[in-house]
């Protein structure tokens, strides 16, 4: 089974921003509250504290952290510098100057917020997957969105897409042959 099931709109949305998010998301999903920002404000520099909430943020919204941590709405940087009371979030652009710091708020993220590492839960996913092509029949495209959705709920980071792809398709294939 080829891995290109997914329609083109559904792959591109996958794992990144797809335009704006709406007001009520920028109301619940981009709220810091008082833990976020004690969290945030051990980071010195404007720059560094904005980067590091947009990581957060990012990752509460798409359930996986962006390799290019700039790559957000403006809406969404406005929305979160605005509640660290920081009034150029052009001061951003320091924030990839240095790559360890970035990886270093993705360590920091995940260990605070108990974020799993995929390469953990593949294993776990791929039985869950074989189990549900077996007794469903579902598609791929409904079996790809129930994997994401058990990764979100089991605070689970997202792989790639080929990654996740290639799975829900070998899963199918493996329940096919043993038809």
């Amino acid at each position: 089974m080829p891995v290109e099931f997914l329609s083109d709109a559904v792959a591109a949305r996958y794992g990144r921003f797809d335009g704006s998010p709406t007001p009520v998301e920028l109301e619940k999903i981009f709220f810091l509250d008082d833990e976020d920002k004690r969290l945030i404000n051990r980071h010195r520099g404007s720059w560094s504290r904005l980067g590091f909430a947009l990581q957060l943020v990012t990752v509460r919204y798409l359930g996986c952290f962006l390799s290019d941590p700039l790559a957000v709405p403006t809406e969404v940087m406005d929305v979160v510098a605005g509640q660290l009371g920081i009034a150029d979030p052009s001061c951003l652009k320091r924030y990839t100057e240095r790559e360890k710091t970035r990886l270093d708020h993705v360590w920091e993220i995940q260990q605070v917020f108990e974020l799993r590492d995929f390469a953990s839960y593949e294993a776990e996913l791929a039985a869950k997957l074989d189990a549900h092509a077996w007794n469903t029949g579902d598609g791929p495209t409904a079996m790809f969105h129930d994997a994401v959705r058990w990764l979100r709920e089991n605070d689970v980071l997202l792989p790639g897409l080929t990654t996740l792809t290639r799975l829900v398709a070998r899963a199918r294939d493996q329940a096919t042959q043993r038809l």
